[in-house]
């Protein structure tokens, strides 16, 4: 899921495990173990951008991270807190922080116009000004409340951080290797979009709310489960809508007399209401998509070639075999305007469905160039075309309320 969906849920696990023992301290642990497993991207710094792919939702995002680290973090924090240097740790920390904002703000300053250079100062400003009053105020002229939380309770506090931002990302079409270092399976359900707001707005407004209220009152852990259990209630509802649109799409199926061997049903970006289908035929793939408030339940089915002629002798080649373990074999090849080998994958399909020709009209794509006799991935691309955005998301927007032309 995206980055503020699993800090929300972190901190509200955080919440519900220690809540009550370190009040807001819990949610703030919690959004930082939160954030800890998606930093495998720091990896792209020394990694190729091939290996970057197949890193991401690997070993950190694993049932071994979260117990070994759990582990490890649970245990740190819980010396941290015992530390006659706690204060002095929280305040370098804190403090670097706030700085890192104040600076970052002013950098930004300096690539803009004059009026925004001249805000974002001002705000650099305000921004280390109100760090140095809050690093007084919290640690020099008050006495600072002791954490009175046991070793075991943070290491369960980190475990179920990272397990449960874990089990969440095993719901969407990525895929995350939950099983690594033991095995690199990939496991997906894809029954949610990485963004859907649906599921994370109710559960950030209570646990906003639940912030406000003391450690101590009611009402702090009432908001917190009511967020918890509101998402959860919206993810349970998300497998019945791909049942339901499972249903859908293999009834088109077996009207047009298509037989299959394996599909996938998942939906489109920050919605739960238009889906996205396709499945693998002897010959092919066939895709198409369903919206709830579809006029009727006949979908307009498309079909793509995977064109494996275009990596004839290139079989066993690394990047090849490192592309069809990532698209789980969902994918189609083709040449772009540039002459450039592109490799789409297919579990996100087309932007334009009346444009399947066109290797750049794929939602998630790979450019491939051979050098030295090798097939080389030279870049990751996501996204719709340059200049084509408005235009992608007016018709999403249409197509999730049921205007089926787009797909014709």
């Amino acid at each position: 899921m995206d980055s503020l969906t699993q800090i929300v849920l972190g901190a509200a696990v955080g919440e519900a495990v220690l809540g009550k023992k370190i009040g807001n301290r819990a949610m703030l642990w919690g959004a930082v173990a939160g954030t800890i497993p998606d930093l495998d991207v720091i990896s792209n710094l020394w990694l190729t951008e091939l290996e970057g792919l197949a890193a991401h939702r690997g070993i950190t995002h694993s049932i071994f991270f979260a117990i070994v680290f759990g582990v490890f973090m649970g245990w740190f924090i819980h010396t941290m807190y015992q530390s006659k240097w706690h204060k002095w740790f929280a305040i370098i920390v804190r403090g670097t922080f706030l700085s890192a904002v104040g600076v970052g703000m002013v950098y930004l300053g300096t690539q803009g116009e004059l009026v925004g250079q001249i805000s974002l100062t001002a705000l650099a400003i305000i921004t280390f000004a109100g760090a140095y009053l809050f690093i007084r105020r919290r640690y020099f002229d008050r006495p600072i409340q002791p954490v009175e939380a046991s070793l075991s309770e943070w290491i369960l506090f980190f475990f179920l951080c990272f397990i449960t931002h874990t089990i969440l990302d095993c719901f969407t079409v990525y895929g995350t290797q939950l099983l690594a270092p033991f095995s690199d399976y990939r496991v997906a359900w894809h029954n949610i979009s990485v963004a859907d707001p649906s599921y994370t707005l109710p559960f950030l407004l209570c646990l906003i709310a639940a912030s406000f209220f003391a450690k101590e009152n009611k009402w702090r852990s009432r908001l917190n489960w009511l967020g918890i259990i509101i998402s959860s209630l919206y993810m349970c509802l998300t497998f019945v809508n791909q049942n339901r649109v499972k249903k859908v799409f293999h009834d088109n199926l077996a009207n047009e007399g298509i037989t299959v061997h394996r599909s996938l049903v998942t939906p489109t970006i920050i919605n739960n209401i238009l889906w996205y289908c396709v499945a693998e035929t002897d010959s092919n793939l066939v895709f198409g998509r369903y919206s709830f408030f579809d006029p009727t339940k006949e979908m307009k089915l498309k079909f793509v070639n995977k064109n494996d002629e275009l990596i004839e002798g290139f079989e066993e080649n690394k990047a090849i075999k490192t592309l069809k373990w990532f698209s789980d074999n969902y994918y189609t090849l083709g040449i772009n305007k540039d002459n450039k080998l592109m490799f789409s994958d297919m579990r996100y399909g087309p932007f334009d469905f009346s444009n399947l020709d066109d290797p750049n009209n794929y939602v998630f794509k790979f450019e491939l160039e051979e050098i030295d006799g090798r097939l080389e991935m030279m870049n990751e691309q996501g996204g719709p075309p340059p200049d084509s955005e408005e235009g992608f998301v007016g018709d999403l927007w249409k197509r999730i309320w049921g205007d089926t032309s787009i797909d014709y």
